[in-house]
């Protein structure tokens, strides 16, 4: 079972440029069908999996899991095209698996194993994959948002016509980081789509009491971005909007800022008990649960059947425990790794072993 490696087709323009699949919201092959379900339920298996492991003590530190929100990245993937670079915050363990990333080397990354994708030096809230042009999740709230912009420069000014989709969550947007970003985004033009993951609750603290502008794309209106909300429990319409926003960057328009209103189910991180908010509201939300809604589709579509989606359950089921495996058996990194991809310059002389 080929997991969250394939993507959806791309048209090419007269000029050779990408376009992303643009359609309509039932328009969707049932290989992208396959794909959304299968991706969204190894982040879901594998986020549940961390957050046990982190009860049992095997996951230390940070641990901000992604929950709820799986469709923001399934949709983000299945819209833009390979050599498109991706950037987040802390939230971060499902978007390297969401581009292909082999989810052993992230659970080895959260145990600090020197297989991780961030040889274990980063932990939960620092994953990277160059190779699948997954740029970070960064500990600094709003601090990536800039980072996304400066990558989205380095593409045009290379010519490459690479865009650069910039997560972050809804309380990042407070940061002046955000708004510098913005407004330089659009002066030049650049190629990015910036996206806020709006779960509600920045931290434990309402959008509500936090500012009178709770409509947050419409600060993006501000800068003449173009900014829409979206409906970010429905992967179909995460799809859309950023495979929209793709043309336009790639078009020479320049940015776009878009609203994914999603939901996380669990707390802020491990730590928070999530007491601001009611069993009620949760409920309500898993009622409109991503992956429910995409094998609600593939069932009615008959796409595939119970026992189909059945199979498919199992299988990554086994993956997980094989992440588990391999990152326990996985050594520590030396201590002197510690050292090491501090600088890109090796012979720097201010730090030594």
């Amino acid at each position: 079972m080929a997991v969250a490696k394939s993507k959806t087709p791309t048209k090419t323009k007269p000029n050779g440029k990408a376009k992303a699949n643009v359609k309509s919201k039932g328009n969707f092959s049932k290989e992208t069908y396959m794909q959304w379900y299968e991706s969204m339920l190894l982040m879901r298996k594998f986020e549940e999996k961390a957050g046990q492991l982190y009860g049992q003590q095997k996951i230390k530190g940070f641990c901000h899991l992604y929950i709820g929100q799986e469709a923001c990245a399934a949709g983000a993937v299945s819209a833009l095209v390979k050599g498109d670079k991706y950037i987040t915050a802390y939230r971060d363990h499902a978007n390297p698996i969401a581009l292909g990333t082999d989810p052993r080397r992230v659970m080895a990354e959260l145990f600090a194993r020197e297989t991780g994708v961030s040889k274990g030096k980063g932990g939960s809230m620092h994953m990277f994959d160059k190779e699948n042009h997954f740029f970070g999740g960064h500990g600094i709230v709003g601090g990536q948002i800039p980072l996304g912009a400066g990558i989205a420069f380095a593409e045009k000014y290379n010519k490459t016509d690479n865009i650069c989709i910039t997560y972050m969550g809804d309380g990042a947007v407070r940061q002046g980081a955000f708004h510098e970003a913005l407004n330089l985004a659009m002066t030049y033009k650049l190629p990015v789509i910036f996206v806020i993951e709006n779960n509600g609750y920045a931290m434990g603290t309402s959008v509500e009491r936090t500012s009178n502008v709770t409509e947050l794309y419409t600060l993006g209106e501000s800068y003449d971005m173009p900014s829409k909300p979206v409906d970010a429990m429905s992967v179909e319409e995460v799809h859309l909007a950023i495979a929209e926003a793709a043309d336009r960057a790639r078009s020479g328009e320049g940015p776009s800022l878009l609203e994914l209103r999603t939901y996380r189910y669990k707390g802020h991180s491990m730590s928070d008990p999530a007491k601001y908010r009611t069993k009620e509201e949760v409920e309500s939300y898993k009622e409109r649960d991503p992956i429910e809604q995409v094998k609600s589709t593939i069932l009615k579509k008959k796409i595939a059947t119970e026992a189909e989606l059945a199979k498919i359950d199992e299988q990554i089921k086994a993956i997980i425990a094989d992440c588990v495996k391999f990152a326990e058996e996985s050594k520590f990194p030396d201590p002197s790794e510690a050292f090491h991809d501090v600088y890109e310059q090796p012979d720097y002389p201010f730090i030594k072993e």
